[in-house]
């Protein structure tokens, strides 16, 4: 922050004539609309301050902050700007809060003219180096963190940065066509040569359709970065959303959408089908499968729009719709028949999101209930419109329900990966297995304090409980795992701390709070989401930063990664408020250290565990280590070591156990009955269910 201010006192001097020629010479860029994004400035100037959660006010501080933001979103690898295009932009900073108040905000214009140049510059550049080759044998290393590196002072630079970055590209891929060869005992087998040719032509092409995606890159996505920069400045959990991501939070919220029900993905310039997800409109209607590829995509009886070489999101938006509505797909087929393929849209349900469970055999032959909870959703329109809406909470007790009747002795919640969802079911699901009393604590930006509670006094689960939960764990999956600790209902169980996710937002759609005067009609002008409240638990600590600690902490392969809100730009503070009154379950009551004692012993005599905490300190010790040797042996080296790591998990977890998917690391297959069943065969043999078992036994 104070480089950057220095910064902008050496090179005030250079704006007046930096800006105007570089923000508007421009001819090919498309049109936006201008008065647009001018209101959407000055709204996000006003309403952010006055609803979020922290005293923050626009002034040159947040201005700075949000600079820091907008300028890593702009170019966060550092591969196409100059330090003399970085230390332009920052001229720009301190304007930014009076620009938005003004409607006079410039930084995107600039920001777009400067990376566009610099892309067509690097895509010949990188044309020239592919086209000269490379030396194989020269050894040199790379440097693989942004934060490490310093942007290039020069094309010079930037021109060797990017040979480097090519080179490694080629190596690798170089090698995965040795490893598929030696795999592949029938094929024919190329020479070393052929095989370098191969990679050297697949990289090609692989950055061709790289530059081709940044190509269509428009100044309004510019605009709309630039706007959510403004918005995270606050904290990292407030955002602009434009019009398409708000409709994909929406369906993430719901778990289900309107379309015809294919997962799509970009191929050489192609969008093709990878699956056909199961009870879809595709599925019924029987002709789209999966390896053909949409070459366009007709509204009902409107003209077809050519979507070859358009972005994925691009078309995915062509190809949703309203249910009941038609979309006509012009399809080439694996045999390269064409075809138009009329599809009804319909519901699609996105299954992975939604609460399941199988049941599970305990060591001492006793069966327990394992039930995944992979979010918290709701579908708030049906809420709001007072119809039957699926959540997680329903879900999670049918489920329940169902174990119950097995017979089962003990249950595992698992929590792990859950991002969090609705505040609602987080509340509900904990009254699942607690009477009544408070859940959470949610205090505003006024100090008001309000206690979230389950006042219904029924219990679908009364026996021992165990919650599982990693780092990825966060915001209401936290306060379910944070109730249920302070409760002693369970015990937790998991790496060192959760997520540390402990603020509420809400949605604001803008369209509906333009400012007076405005009469203009707009197109839609997108939502924000806004931190406006912070959770703290019952006893008092809020769960914002440090997250929850489990009672039970076991070794993960994940601990090096730098993953939690702590690690977050502009995360908002840990602090405590006073406890409420609740009273602790105690119909299981169980010795929490003798449980940790016991654990712990198993821990260092189970061989799973054990190479899960070998490859995890391994693990830290190579992220450690950014600078990658770019010599053929040094790199074959690292992916063989890399391999053993994953095959020495593999015996132990099958989740980890090696499968060569394909490039892009999808499996046209899903949908066969084996696929679908999968997750419960892993789940048998993760280690961390395995332990949990046994702490389960323990518990009883």
């Amino acid at each position: 922050m104070n480089t950057l201010r220095n910064r902008f006192l050496t090179v005030t001097l250079l704006v007046a004539f930096l800006t105007a020629p570089l923000a508007f010479s421009r001819t090919d860029a498309p049109e936006i609309d201008t008065s647009r994004n001018k209101l959407i400035g000055y709204m996000l100037s006003k309403q952010l301050p006055v609803m979020h959660f922290s005293d923050k006010v626009m002034n040159d501080e947040l201005a700075f902050a949000a600079f820091d933001l907008y300028l890593k979103q702009l170019d966060y690898q550092k591969r196409f700007l100059l330090q003399s295009d970085v230390d332009a932009l920052s001229v720009l900073a301190p304007g930014i809060d009076n620009n938005l108040l003004k409607g006079n905000s410039i930084l995107p214009d600039v920001g777009y003219e400067k990376l566009t140049r610099r892309i067509k510059e690097i895509k010949k550049m990188s044309e020239e180096l592919l086209a000269a080759g490379f030396d194989y044998n020269r050894e040199e290393s790379y440097e693989t963190d942004p934060d490490k590196l310093k942007y290039a002072g020069s094309l010079t630079d930037l021109k060797e940065r990017w040979r480097k970055l090519l080179k490694a590209q080629i190596i690798s891929r170089y090698l995965d066509l040795s490893e598929e060869q030696a795999k592949d005992t029938e094929g024919e087998k190329k020479s070393d040569k052929e095989l370098w040719k191969e990679a050297e032509e697949k990289i090609a092409k692989r950055n061709a359709n790289f530059f081709n995606r940044m190509d269509q890159e428009t100044l309004q996505d510019h605009y709309d970065r630039f706007f959510n920069a403004i918005a995270r400045a606050f904290d990292p959990h407030t955002n602009y959303m434009p019009p398409a991501s708000k409709e994909d939070f929406d369906i993430h919220m719901r778990g289900s959408l309107e379309g015809i029900g294919a997962l799509l993905r970009e191929e050489d310039g192609y969008i093709k089908v990878v699956r056909i997800i199961p009870g879809s409109a595709s599925a019924r209607q029987g002709l789209l499968q999966a390896e053909d590829v949409i070459l366009r995509v007709g509204q009902d009886n409107e003209e077809p729009v050519e979507i070859t070489d358009m972005r994925l999101r691009d078309a995915v938006r062509l190809i949703r719709g309203p249910k009941g509505s038609i979309v006509r797909l012009t399809v080439k087929k694996t045999d390269a028949t064409k075809v138009v393929i009329p599809i009804q849209r319909d519901v699609v349900q996105i299954e992975e999101t939604f609460v399941k469970s199988t049941l599970l055999e305990s060591p001492d032959g006793s069966k327990v209930g394992y039930v995944l909870i992979p979010g918290f959703y709701r579908d708030f329109e049906k809420t709001r419109s007072g119809s039957d809406a699926r959540n997680s909470t329903d879900d999670t007790r049918k489920e329940i329900e169902k174990l119950k009747k097995e017979g089962i002795s003990g249950l595992i919640l698992d929590l792990r990966n859950n991002g969090g969802g609705s505040l609602m079911d987080a509340v509900d699901t904990s009254g699942l297995f607690v009477k009544t009393g408070p859940v959470v604590q949610v205090k505003n930006s006024y100090g008001n304090k309000r206690v979230l509670s389950d006042n219904d006094p029924g219990i679908v689960w009364d026996g021992p409980l165990l919650v599982l939960v990693n780092q990825f764990s966060a915001s209401a999956s936290e306060i379910l795992a944070a109730a249920l600790q302070d409760y002693g209902r369970a015990v937790i169980v998991g790496g060192a701390h959760t997520h540390g996710k402990g603020t509420v937002q809400t949605l604001i759609d803008m369209n509906e709070n333009i400012p007076l005067l405005h009469l203009r009609k707009y197109d839609d002008l997108g939502a924000l989401k806004v931190t406006i409240q912070k959770f703290y638990r019952v006893t008092g600590g809020s769960t914002q930063y440090k997250g929850v600690v489990p009672d039970i902490i076991l070794p993960s392969l994940f601990q090096h990664l730098k993953s939690g809100e702590k690690y977050l730009d502009n995360s908002l503070p840990w602090d405590q408020v006073d406890p409420v009154p609740y009273t602790r379950y105690t119909k299981n009551h169980y010795d929490l250290e003798g449980l940790i004692a016991k654990s712990t012993k198993r821990v260092q005599e189970d061989d799973g565990l054990q190479v899960i905490a070998d490859e995890a300190k391994k693990a830290t010790e190579r992220s450690e280590q950014t600078a990658v040797s770019l010599k053929l042996s040094d790199m074959k080296a690292k992916r063989d070591e890399a391999e053993i790591a994953r095959d020495k998990i593999g015996v132990h977890y099958m989740k980890y156990r090696h499968q060569k998917d394909d490039e892009n690391g999808v499996h046209p297959d899903d949908n066969s009955e084996n696929d679908k069943n999968k997750w419960k065969e892993e789940v048998k043999e993760d280690p961390y269910i395995h332990e949990s078992l046994l702490i389960l036994e323990d518990m009883r």
